[in-house]
């Protein structure tokens, strides 16, 4: 799980429309991860948006009426704010007839109240129909990530951290939910609501408006210093940020060798050091990036002070309505807020870009070779199982196995063994096919394991495995995983063949028990005695066993290896050893070094040999008389 922390990104916070402040300046000074290809990846995002362009083009509509509304309102507001002057001096004065057109304001006020009303609905229904539309969006590629991962080989597994595959499939995809929901309509806000005030304040008064875009030189100069200092300080927070989640998590889950070592004060002093220098780099990214809104409001109020000032003169001369200029104010002091927002919403977007791409790059995977169009069945199965000149190596320029020529009669129980990287785990990969061959045939009664589908194929295979894997559940139906449908009868009789059931009945739940992420409410040989019960269940004609006696008790290795033999009984058996006196009565036994079979024959036949088999006998028992 550390791993995966290491690897997982945090998802970037979605813009708010109404914060312009700290958090929203402050967000430009984090350090944004940018695609590989940012056209590229944004054309692709395009095609999975495509089936709905229908309705997100109703809702950029909707968008732009909508801010327009909200941008017409100030206008509309000095002209009542002047009806409202100009009749009230003229009254104080004391020309005849003069009087408040009560009635023009109250149009104009409708009309605001029309606005405002037309603008919320609009606002409301794109946000409805844009939340519809990323769900979509998201659904379709959580399914295609989904249907993606079942279809890479196994390779793909070995080669990357299941951190990374996790990230890119649930945190980035959230980074592009968010994205979508919020920032894209958010955008064409901005970018209207930018150009609109623009327009609107040309159109009262261009002097004044000269006098605010002035400072935005300014305020861009300002915004661009500080977000590059305090980047440096926001990347080491995330760095270190990383260093503690990666010690606190290795400290949680190996909390039990700490106190049997005695490591906690040495655990607390390293965790107190990291704090630290993560508060340290912290405190002065917030610091210097939250000096950008102060000095926002400073930079802005030298505008308001020149549009107060050159308003204040301009209406003196009757250049300009009062009205105008309390609508001016309004627009000029919204000016800045877009500016903020696109610029929030430009990183947001770098990094969902990216985020998008990631996720294409695991779509862009190679997957398993197609299976061919006509493929064979297997009835009656026997369980004859032939290697015939099977060549293979995981990489093109490094053989592994070479020429391998083994038959397998049914009902034979064959044990391979060898050291550690002799290539035992690699035969039980391309018996299953989680590997292609390079060349040479390995075939099942005699049909070649290519011309069966892949789900035959496999489903001719049970595995017991020295990791046993159990999921969250009842242990009813983690024993019910190895078969669709099997009953109540089913279930038990598979457990009490792999002595099981007395074990089950005496927990408070039985059968009813439900087991943790890890399922360390039960033991290890507990464990293997549930997958030793799924494999019964599953009643497979050909078994792979990777020694499941090891790191157990004396009393639940016996009571295994009965539920192993009960298991094993008229079945092809390929037993992947370690301890070599659990395999004396294997059929035939498999020595492998360096990929190659160098040795083959019964227990006693191959200690006669006096060969390799012999030596790593007589040397483990040497091992056991010392210890």
């Amino acid at each position: 799980m550390s791993e995966q922390r290491k690897d997982e990104r945090p998802s970037p916070p979605p813009v708010n429309p109404g914060n312009f402040g700290r958090g929203g300046m402050g967000a430009m000074g984090r350090p944004v991860q940018k695609a590989k290809d940012f056209k590229g990846t944004l054309r692709r995002l395009a095609g999975f948006m495509k089936p709905f362009r229908l309705p997100i083009s109703f809702v950029l509509i909707a968008a732009v009426l909508s801010t327009m509304f909200s941008i017409i309102s100030p206008k509309l507001m000095g002209n009542a704010t002047t009806l409202l002057y100009e009749g009230s001096v003229a009254k104080l004065k004391g020309v005849a007839g003069a009087k408040i057109d009560f009635d023009a304001i109250l149009q104009i006020v409708l009309i605001l109240a029309a606005f405002y009303v037309l603008s919320a609905a609009l606002t409301y229904i794109q946000q409805w129909i844009m939340v519809g539309v990323t769900q979509k969006i998201v659904f379709n590629l959580r399914k295609a990530i989904s249907e993606k991962l079942t279809r890479v080989p196994l390779s793909f597994f070995d080669a990357r951290s299941h951190g990374d595959t996790m990230s890119r499939a649930t945190n980035d995809v959230d980074t592009l939910s968010s994205t979508m929901q919020q920032s894209l309509t958010q955008l064409i806000t901005s970018i209207v609501t930018l150009l609109g005030i623009i327009v609107m304040m040309l159109t009262i008064s261009p002097l004044l408006t000269l006098a605010t875009i002035i400072t935005l030189p300014l305020s861009i100069w300002a915004t661009k210093i500080i977000a590059s200092r305090s980047q440096k300080y926001f990347k080491g927070q995330q760095k270190t940020l990383g260093e503690l989640n990666g010690h606190v998590e290795e400290m949680y889950t190996g909390h039990t060798i700490v106190k049997a070592f005695g490591r906690e004060n040495k655990s607390v002093e390293q965790f107190n050091e990291i704090n630290d220098r993560l508060y340290n780099s912290g405190w002065r990214a917030q610091f210097i990036s939250g000096m950008i809104f102060p000095l926002m409001s400073f930079i802005g109020n030298i505008g308001y002070v020149l549009v107060s000032v050159i308003g204040g003169i301009m209406v003196t001369h009757g250049a300009i309505k009062i009205g105008d200029i309390l609508a001016f104010i309004q627009y000029s002091g919204q000016f800045g807020m877009p500016i903020t927002q696109v610029a929030n919403i430009a990183n947001v977007i770098q990094s969902t870009i990216a985020a998008a791409e990631r996720i294409f790059e695991l779509l862009d995977e190679p997957e398993e070779v197609l299976e061919n169009a006509n493929v064979k069945s297997i009835s009656n199965v026997r369980g004859l199982v032939k290697f015939e000149h099977v060549a293979f190596s995981y990489k093109a320029d490094t053989p592994l196995i070479e020429d391998m020529n083994i038959t397998v009669e049914p009902g034979q129980t064959v044990a391979i063994v060898g050291p550690t990287g002799a290539g035992k785990t690699t035969i039980v990969n391309l018996l299953m096919r989680f590997y292609e061959l390079n060349s040479g045939i390995i075939s099942i009664d005699g049909v070649n394991s290519r011309e069966l589908s892949r789900s035959e194929l496999r489903g001719l295979f049970g595995m017991v495995l020295q990791d046993t894997w159990l999921f969250n559940g009842t242990i009813r139906n983690n024993i019910a995983y190895g078969r669709d449908g099997a009953t109540e009868d089913d279930i038990v009789n598979a457990a009490r063949a792999a002595y099981a059931d007395h074990f089950i009945r005496t927990l408070p739940e039985g059968y009813d028990t439900v087991l943790n992420e890890e399922a360390s409410n039960l033991s290890h040989g507990q464990k293997q005695l549930l997958t030793i019960a799924r494999a019964i269940l599953a009643d497979p004609t050909i078994l792979i066993l990777d020694e499941a006696t090891s790191s157990v008790d004396t009393r639940t290795e016996v009571s295994i290896q009965r539920a192993m033999n009960n298991l094993m009984a008229n079945r092809t058996s390929f037993v992947i050893a370690h301890r070599l006196s659990t395999i004396r009565d294997a059929d035939l036994i498999l020595v492998m070094n360096q990929g190659t079979v160098i040795e083959q024959g019964t227990h006693v036949e191959l200690l006669e040999q006096q060969g390799f088999y012999a030596d790593l006998y007589n040397s483990q028992f040497a091992q056991k008389a010392i210890s």
